[in-house]
């Protein structure tokens, strides 16, 4: 049965990287390809042979980390060196082939033809060619960048699509699949007499003219009705073409290097770098009370849950852990109902009528609160499990040796059960640091002051910044990259200093 696995296993892997290997050759996606072989010779190496025994139990979790790890701080640390966003998501030479699309004009009384796509290569990539069907004549042509030709024998349908094209060599596409494949098929321009022929949507093609030209050896626009030449300016991190006036060609830029810009940007910006600190001592006060909160509920709850003397002891153990299988999405929107001012549980329960998420303090001790409901359940599992593991014969010498219950809980209880639990405690900081779901969900970061609506009271760095990379100005991947390389090296030093910090809890022992 082992054997029958691992020949699956194996076979699966190879099966997946000869698949993907001519469509990665094709996109000369090299970066992907060659670790992808890597990998499969690695586990063909190391399972398919008595030898390298040991890596039989290092590969996988060398692999798992490699992948789910090390690649995605790589990437989105490359990332971070770049301008890629909304606007900005294609290379130059796209841009451009963008430009000249858009400004197609379609001539007067031409005709509007049916088009069906077809591909000599990658569905995704290309090759593409055309397939027209002219709705006066039913005659079908085919074109491509050489430019077009009658067709004899291909078969179409009542719609006006060809259904069979009489090349073996051209697979058809299916609307759906020009959609997805639409940056690279709206660019093809199928030369004529009077102009061009170019797509419209998925099944439709127009003969028409483009209003500007490019030239390459200046790497110019020039507009073909009154010469108005268009040069590439510099805007912040991106470029564009804009004539003498400074007018812009078209509000398509192009992704380019940046160097360290992103960076910069996060300590010299006046948005950003007027309230990071004060937003920043707010996510270190949310993550510690966070911490010590869910730590002393959760392990008081589990001191009482593990007393022999208390019956029903799984029931109410059961009961606990009620707020961790309810889905945390769920629960904040739950609770954010709770503060709703007019129409809210907790105003209705006590009689008040505070404003919770009207002001800052009152907001944030809401967030406090919620996470708290949410957060327990899991220390009580934590601290029950490190309470369970500690012989009882220590307890019982402590109060042989005259020890009060609370004396001996300080002096032995306590310093065992935080060797058990003192990484995760560092661990649960390190995710409310980070805790972007509580604070979206609950408050989305507010309130907010009119005269700064980018921070809110209760946003913390990761809220702040998403707002900021993220906002009406649209997506700015790149430099949100750059933020999350600054907040894992800055959670990941304070994870090591508070690591080092527990590191006198091994002499407990």
């Amino acid at each position: 049965m082992a054997l029958l696995a691992r020949i699956l296993g194996l076979g699966l892997a190879l099966a997946v990287a000869i698949a993907l290997t001519p469509t990665l050759v094709l996109q000369e996606q090299w970066l992907l390809l060659v670790p992808l072989w890597v990998i499969v010779g690695g586990l063909l190496a190391v399972y398919a042979t008595g030898r390298f025994v040991p890596g039989k139990y290092l590969l996988p979790g060398t692999l798992l980390l490699t992948v789910f790890v090390l690649v995605p701080i790589v990437l989105t640390a490359q990332l971070s060196t770049t301008n890629f966003g909304d606007g900005t998501r294609t290379t130059k030479a796209e841009t451009v082939e963008r430009i000249l699309a858009q400004s197609f004009v379609q001539t007067p009384d031409t005709t509007t033809y049916q088009m069906t796509v077809g591909t000599t290569g990658s569905p995704v990539t290309g090759p593409f060619v055309l397939y027209l069907v002219d709705p006066a004549t039913d005659e079908v042509l085919r074109g491509d960048e050489q430019g077009l030709e009658p067709v004899e024998g291909a078969e179409v349908d009542d719609a006006g699509r060809v259904t069979a094209a009489p090349e073996g060599d051209v697979e058809l596409l299916t609307p759906s699949e020009v959609n997805a494949a639409s940056a690279e098929v709206l660019v093809v321009a199928v030369p004529t007499d009077g102009g061009e022929i170019r797509p419209v949507g998925v099944s439709r093609a127009i003969e028409g003219t483009t209003r500007v030209t490019y030239d390459e050896a200046s790497d110019t626009f020039i507009d073909a009705e009154d010469g108005t030449t268009y040069t590439v300016q510099a805007d912040g991190d991106r470029d564009y073409y804009v004539d003498a006036e400074g007018e812009r060609l078209s509000e398509q830029s192009w992704r380019q290097g940046v160097g360290l810009s992103n960076y910069q940007r996060i300590f010299t910006d006046d948005r950003i770098s007027r309230d990071f600190l004060s937003i920043f001592a707010w996510t270190l006060i949310f993550a510690t009370v966070s911490v010590l909160t869910t730590f002393a509920l959760g392990l008081g709850l589990a001191i009482t849950m593990n007393d022999r003397r208390l019956r029903g002891q799984k029931v109410y153990r059961a009961a606990m852990i009620i707020p961790y299988a309810i889905p945390g999405f769920i629960s904040l929107l739950v609770w954010a109902s709770f503060y709703n001012t007019d129409f809210g549980l907790i105003n209705d329960l006590t009689g008040l009528s505070v404003d919770w998420f009207g002001g800052t303090w009152s907001a944030r001790f809401a967030v406090i609160l919620t996470n708290l409901w949410m957060g327990f359940p899991y220390m009580f599992l934590v601290c029950t499990g490190a309470l369970q593991a500690i012989p009882e014969d220590l307890k019982e010498a402590s109060s042989l040796d005259g020890a009060s219950g609370f004396a001996g809980f300080r002096r032995v209880t306590l310093p065992l059960l935080l060797v058990a639990v003192a990484p995760v405690l560092v661990a649960t900081f390190a995710f409310n640091f980070n805790n972007y779901n509580t604070i979206a969900l609950l408050t989305e970061g507010g309130p907010f002051d009119p005269a700064n609506p980018t921070a809110g009271g209760t946003d913390i760095l990761i809220s702040y910044t998403i707002r900021l990379a993220f906002g009406a100005g649209g997506a700015e991947i790149g430099f949100a990259s750059a933020v999350s390389m600054v907040l894992f090296v800055l959670t990941g030093v304070i994870a090591a200093l508070q690591f080092r910090a527990t590191r006198r809890l091994e002499d407990v022992n």
